[in-house]
């Protein structure tokens, strides 16, 4: 076949001495990463009588695709569901910041807010790649504000809000715009639901269940209407009860429509799910697990009292609290610590930890073309990390973002 170096004059960069996660297993073998996409070596070598321009070093290190958080409210005293002036350079701070957790896409989540909040919010929230600026930007996640009282969690009650009659018109006049969005957290079992999710679903918007007092038949006609996601699985839902499991029932259930897979949400830290639920959550559906961080704008600051939408919230170490209460309010867990607690906590292999955090939320929003993974052709967002989970580089697009600043590595 003849070369067709010519193809692309790009730098082609091979990085050795590595463990690549790919095809569910750590494999002993180099990275070929050429223009922001991993390249397939035997038709470099072949096709293209190619070579590397450019040679690294991993050190024995694990390769593994980049972290993607579903679910953060923010971090850095940057709170995505309050409306500033300065609302993009907050958004740019915490997409920088989380480079460091090993993070490369996200979905900013907003919590319950008024429909002033998203009309000013949802249009400086733009879809965008990563880079040296910041991990890439998947679209918005709304959480709420179509959710139960009973289950409202440390979402704000006079914001809640019903389907009326015409109730997806109701839902776009509330948020103004769905152009950005990528994800819904809604509880099924509201009237009108079912032709929302329809309705959403066609538009191509994942629809997640939470928040909620569904029992099993609203939550599995929900899916048969299309919903494919359970926010953050036990937290604010009914808890399990074995003649009505509720929406865990998913999980188990055998009315999944064919070919469809049920992911759900779990907050790996340690505070909002016991060890023991993690384990059971795992072993009933290894395949849907998907990690996620629920951060909040007192990620990575000091305790004491901080934001959450129009909620006031105290840290106490890992535990977040509406103020003045017991209520739990989302997290201030860092996604790399979400993995190895993850780990930890269910003694599965490092290779189901690191696919919890990207193989799976790739899947769940349709896009393991492209991320996800590190299949030839897809895009070279990926990590280096030790044998114990920490994160020491992470690269976007094949260009190294962040580096652990240790002396000698």
């Amino acid at each position: 076949m003849p070369s067709n170096k010519s193809v692309s004059d790009a730098p082609i960069v091979q990085f050795t001495n590595c463990r690549i996660l790919r095809d569910h297993q750590l494999q002993r073998e180099d990275l070929w990463v050429r223009e922001g996409k991993i390249l397939n070596p035997e038709k470099l070598f072949f096709d293209e009588k190619g070579s590397a321009d450019v040679q690294l070093d991993c050190k024995d290190s694990i390769i593994a695709p980049g972290f993607i958080d579903v679910q953060i409210n923010g971090g850095f005293g940057v709170d995505f569901s309050l409306a500033t002036d300065d609302f993009k350079s907050g958004i740019d701070l915490v997409s920088q910041k989380i480079l460091s957790h090993g993070v490369t896409s996200f979905c900013p989540t907003l919590v319950t807010s008024p429909p002033s909040v998203y009309h000013q919010v949802l249009p400086q929230i733009s879809v965008r790649n990563g880079g040296g600026h910041g991990a890439g930007i998947l679209g918005a996640h709304l959480e709420g504000p179509f959710i139960s009282k009973e289950k409202k969690g440390a979402h704000p009650e006079h914001c809640l809000r019903t389907f009326e009659a015409g109730a997806f018109q109701d839902l776009l006049a509330t948020y103004g715009s769905l152009d950005c969005v990528q994800i819904v957290t809604l509880a099924p079992e509201m009237k009108r639901s079912s032709e929302v999710i329809r309705e959403l679903t066609r538009r191509g918007i994942c629809v997640s269940l939470g928040h909620s007092v569904a029992n099993l038949s609203q939550a599995e006609e929900a899916v048969q209407h299309g919903a494919t996601f359970i926010t953050h699985l036990f937290n604010a839902m009914l808890p399990f009860h074995h003649r009505d499991p509720g929406i865990v029932g998913l999980l188990t259930s055998d009315k999944i429509p064919a070919g469809r897979r049920v992911f759900y949400g779990m907050i790996s830290d340690g505070i909002h799910t016991n060890p023991a639920a993690l384990r059971i959550a795992h072993r009933a559906h290894p395949k849907g697990l998907v990690l996620v961080t629920d951060a909040m704008a007192g990620m990575g600051l000091a305790p004491g009292r901080h934001t959450l939408g129009q909620q006031v919230v105290e840290i106490d170490g890992l535990n977040t609290y509406i103020a003045g209460t017991k209520t739990l309010s989302g997290s201030v867990a860092t996604m790399d610590t979400c993995v190895r607690h993850f780990q930890e906590a269910t003694g599965c292999s490092a290779e189901t930890a690191l696919e919890a955090a990207s193989l799976h939320p790739a899947q769940l929003l349709g896009i393991e073309h492209k991320k996800g993974t590190l299949n030839y052709d897809s895009d070279a967002d990926f990590l280096m990390l030790n044998d114990s989970l920490y994160v020491q580089a992470t690269y976007i697009a094949g260009e190294e973002v962040w580096r652990q600043d240790v002396s000698g590595m």
